[in-house]
Order: structure tokens, then C-alpha cells, then sequence
């Protein structure tokens, strides 16, 4: 086995550990674990980005914010590369939620070029769960608002890979549309 496919499957078993029992928000309470591997499955597929740090740190993205991983766990496991990444892409959950959707925007456009490539994934996955599989109890305009300040964001990731960043535009409009159509129905 190739020491590439080693770090993949690794992260893949570390993080299905450290989120085991956490379920997406989503009405259909998928386990939490698919949402990673789908930012990875993104990254590789869509983006065409073959860099096992890079697809590690994507499978391994929300361990620390998550659970009770810290980066010297990542460090010590992964190396530099790959929880330096995670790290980038981590929010400080001491932190207010709306200072922390800020700060995401802020930080944006600062970000390494690895880590706005696992930003950008994470945004696909998430906004692509507005529509698919939305949080109970969350409005169409909760919705909007969150796939709009999906939009900011990604922002400041843009001229990383263009088939992401075309995938991006491609859900976030489906979103909106499906939001907007919605709430016709509605009216």
C-alpha cells in the first residue's frame, strides 16, 4: 500500500472514530462521518486534486472544532502539512456563532491555497444539505441566509480550481431557486 492511500485510509479511520455517534442536522440524521468523506470525495472527483495531505485534511476537517481532537493529535498522527491545513479551516468555537461566520469571511481570501480547496468543498457539501437534506426547524430565509453567506465566502476563495468553483455556483444557485420556489408555494 502506497503511503498516500495509507494517510487517506488512516484519516478516514481516525475521523469515523472521533465523529462516531454525532448525526448531520439534516432531517434524515445521516451520520456525521459522511459529510467529510463527502468534502473529500468533492475534492478528488470534482476538483481532480490527487494530494493525500490535502484530501486528509478534508476527511479530517472538522475533528478538531468537533470533537476532542486537538492539532498536536493531528500533528502527531498526520504531520505538519496535513493538520496545519485542518487548522486553517477550523473555527475558534470559544467564539460566537455570527463573529465566527465572520470571521470565516474575513479569513477567507488569507487562507492557504490547500485550505480554501477544503473550504470550498466544505461549502459545496453544506449548502448542497441546504436543499437535500435541510436542518429541521430551519426557515427558507435561515436557509437563504446561510447560502448567501456561503456565497461571501467563497468569495475570497476564488482562482484556487475551477470545476469546484463552477460546482459551487452551480449548487448555490440550484439552492436559491429551490429556496424561492418554496416559498412561492407557500405564498
Amino acid at each position: 500500500m502506497s503511503e498516500s492511500t495509507l494517510l487517506i485510509i488512516t484519516a478516514a479511520n481516525f475521523a469515523a472514530k472521533k465523529h462516531s455517534g454525532q448525526m448531520r442536522k439534516g432531517k434524515a440524521s445521516e451520520p456525521y462521518i459522511n459529510h467529510p468523506i463527502e468534502v473529500a470525495r468533492l475534492i478528488s472527483d470534482v476538483g481532480g486534486i490527487t494530494d493525500a495531505d490535502i484530501i486528509a485534511a478534508a476527511i479530517l476537517h472538522d475533528t478538531v472544532e468537533d470533537t476532542d481532537t486537538s492539532l498536536d493529535d493531528l500533528t502527531e498522527v498526520f504531520g505538519v502539512r496535513t493538520a496545519k491545513i485542518v487548522g486553517e479551516v477550523t473555527d475558534d468555537t470559544s467564539l460566537p456563532k455570527v463573529e465566527r461566520k465572520r470571521l470565516q469571511v474575513e479569513h477567507a481570501p488569507k487562507l492557504s491555497v490547500d485550505a480554501k480547496i477544503v473550504k470550498l468543498a466544505d461549502k459545496i457539501s453544506n449548502i448542497d444539505d441546504i436543499v437535500t437534506n435541510p436542518p429541521e426547524g430551519w426557515s427558507d430565509e435561515r436557509r437563504l441566509e446561510y447560502v448567501r453567506w456561503g456565497e461571501d465566502v467563497v468569495a475570497g476563495l476564488r482562482g484556487i480550481n475551477q470545476s469546484l468553483e463552477e460546482m459551487f455556483d452551480e449548487v448555490a444557485m440550484r439552492a436559491i431557486e429551490s429556496i424561492g420556489q418554496l416559498k412561492n408555494d407557500k405564498d
